[in-house]
């Protein structure tokens, strides 16, 4: 069943491929500028690209959410949602001020910026991932709130199904764990413990919730298995990531001067952290082969298969890989962290946003169920190169952070940080590469939006 408030989804999803894109270029930036330091200084110095690079990251993932979340509430509600104009508004606000706050970041020093804005009547400024100036982080507040007052009055006013409700807790938390990003005390202990409360319990909590409340909605579309099953799985999973994603926080707390009864309870969480997210891939695998109907859109099938395989390599394996305090004692702050982060977030939230905008276009743009062929598999070539390059990029990173333990922290002669950067600078040139690769897999998929049906002669 379509409602026609579904639609206020589209300019959501356009914004986030847009912003998609943006950020990949900014990554390739950055990337260049780790073996060619002066490329494009003093125009785009690599904090800048970074901030960039990062920010376009969340801002496009939030883009997605919200999107998807106007799409999918509505079918589960069934009913309309409850104010399209609302929407439509704070996707205008969200949209130009996320834009003004990158282009604050390219034209004028990040101190000068802090000034302009007002930073000193109320400081937020300053710190990795909430660079945003004071009065951005106040308008994604404002954005948020009447975000949630539309999604909340379309569901208390409709059917509620797990799926909404499980959508909506994440939702709340993604919003209330925000609000800690405008604490920032002088005690450097506390504003790194409380910092992690909006990092941490957004990544490894709350945007979880959203990742299973989406994937099981496009998993009942597309399998045509059984409601009940899937929400079954869907209790579980949430229950897993909740007890290890919140004490797990902990296995940021090592080394940041916390007591050191941290090194077990963030140990023992975050070791256990990969086991909702193989449960993810099994549900998603079980519901597939579970399915009582071949549905025509391939691409959003493979998308949801991809979605929880690498969420399970990046996240789960990936993370536990580094987690263990005497393991993270040699680890934590190299390329390993890199490699995690880079696979985790692309395996569990570029491609969930991926799966349900490839889901929901075909009926917002033309009003069917699947694209055409051709663009079906220019979509399925896109997952096939973003995917392999993601994981060439992860294993690059790995070899660069291991070598780079050996190098400067395990050996019995251990190099400076820059000289050690200089004996890994092949596996950076490797990683451009893939990322280059990676980019390519990016433009065919906005190629699919563009690309026509073959036309077939008819038959005399």
């Amino acid at each position: 069943m379509q409602f026609k408030s579904q639609a206020v989804a589209k300019p959501y999803f356009y914004a986030a491929i847009g912003l998609f894109v943006g950020q990949i270029l900014f990554g390739l930036i950055m990337g260049l500028q780790y073996v060619v330091g002066d490329f494009l200084f003093p125009a785009i110095p690599f904090n800048v690209a970074r901030m960039v690079h990062t920010n376009l990251l969340i801002v496009w993932l939030l883009f997605g959410f919200m999107g998807a979340a106007y799409y999918l509430v509505p079918e589960e509600s069934e009913r309309e949602l409850f104010s399209p104009k609302l929407a439509l508004a704070m996707f205008w606000i969200f949209l130009v001020a996320g834009a003004l706050t990158i282009v604050g970041y390219l034209a004028v020093p990040y101190a000068a910026l802090a000034e302009l804005t007002g930073n000193d009547l109320l400081p937020t400024m300053g710190r990795e991932f909430l660079e945003q100036p004071t009065i951005t982080k106040l308008g994604i507040v404002v954005v948020a709130l009447a975000f949630l007052f539309n999604i909340g009055m379309t569901i208390l006013t409709g059917r509620k199904t797990v799926v909404s409700i499980v959508l909506l807790t994440g939702l709340v938390g993604l919003a209330v764990f925000f609000l800690f990003s405008f604490y920032n005390p002088t005690n450097l202990v506390l504003d790194k413990f409380y910092w992690w409360w909006v990092v941490h319990l957004w990544v490894e909590g709350v945007w979880e919730l959203i990742l299973g409340a989406i994937l099981a909605f496009v998993l009942i579309k597309v399998t045509g298995v059984d409601r009940e099953i899937i929400e079954k799985w869907l209790y579980v999973i949430i229950a897993m990531t909740l007890i290890t994603g919140i004490v797990g926080t902990g296995h940021h707390y090592f080394w940041i001067g916390t007591p050191e009864y941290w090194q077990w309870w963030g140990s023992i969480f975050s070791a256990l952290e990969p086991i909702p997210f193989f449960m993810m891939t099994v549900f998603a695998f079980n519901m597939v082969n579970r399915r009582r109907r071949e549905h025509p859109n391939k691409a959003a099938v493979l998308w949801a298969l991809g979605t929880a395989v690498m969420a399970f390599l990046g996240a789960g394996v990936w993370g536990f890989l580094h987690t263990l305090a005497p393991v993270n004692y040699y680890t934590h702050g190299t390329q390993i962290t890199a490699a995690h982060g880079h696979m985790a977030f692309y395996g569990a939230y570029v491609l969930i946003v991926l799966t349900m905008i490839s889901y929901a276009m075909p009926y917002l743009r033309h009003n069917a169920p699947a694209n055409h062929g051709r663009s079906q598999v220019l979509e399925m070539w896109s997952f096939w190169l973003m995917t392999v390059s993601i994981v060439f990029i992860t294993l690059f990173l790995t070899a660069a952070g291991i070598l780079q333990i050996w190098l400067q922290r395990a050996s019995d002669t251990p190099m400076s940080f820059m000289a050690a950067q200089d004996q890994i600078a092949l596996f950076y040139w490797m990683r451009e590469v893939a990322g280059l690769v990676f980019f390519v897999g990016l433009m065919l998929y906005v190629w699919s939006y563009f690309v026509k049906p073959r036309e077939h002669a008819t038959a005399a």
